[in-house]
């Protein structure tokens, strides 16, 4: 069974909005010369059940109060900060896939999320309507367990 990360998508208004800004990473990694540009997140902690996460695990954003999507795990590196202390890089594969809409509070850096907890993906016809829907009313019903 799958050991998986729950992170908050800080600064992300939609799952559209997080795609757009990986793409323009990749972008610009190709663009600086990058022998094997990968989308990743870093974060300062490193997770200490990596073997589990690996067996299939998947990184959950929360965005706006709601987990809407999620990736799946491939790797972890070190890495630096913007200040220079020592993080751990997450590499993610580059299909985000959208999930049952579910609240969750705001927490600090990243939580483990076990495979009978994490929401399920959407079906594909589900995935366009819900997409369509304004970012506000996905929560709203969320919140109200209509979603």
């Amino acid at each position: 069974m799958a050991l998986h990360i729950v992170k908050l998508c800080v600064g992300a208004e939609s799952i559209e909005d997080l795609a757009a800004w990986q793409k323009q990473r990749l972008s610009e990694m190709k663009k600086a010369g990058a022998k094997k540009p990968q989308i990743f997140h870093t974060t300062y902690m490193a997770p200490k059940r990596q073997t589990e996460v690996l067996d299939g695990g998947s990184l959950y954003w929360v965005i706006k109060g709601v987990i809407q999507v999620r990736q799946r795990l491939t790797g972890f590196g070190e890495g630096q900060k913007p200040d220079g202390k020592p993080a751990c890089k997450l590499y993610l594969a580059p299909e985000l896939v959208p999930v049952r809409p579910t609240p969750r509070r705001a927490f600090q850096g990243w939580r483990y999320l076990e495979e009978a907890d994490a929401p399920p993906d959407l079906k594909k016809g589900s995935r366009d309507e819900l997409a369509a829907m304004p970012a506000a009313l996905r929560k709203e019903l969320a919140n109200l367990g209509l979603l």
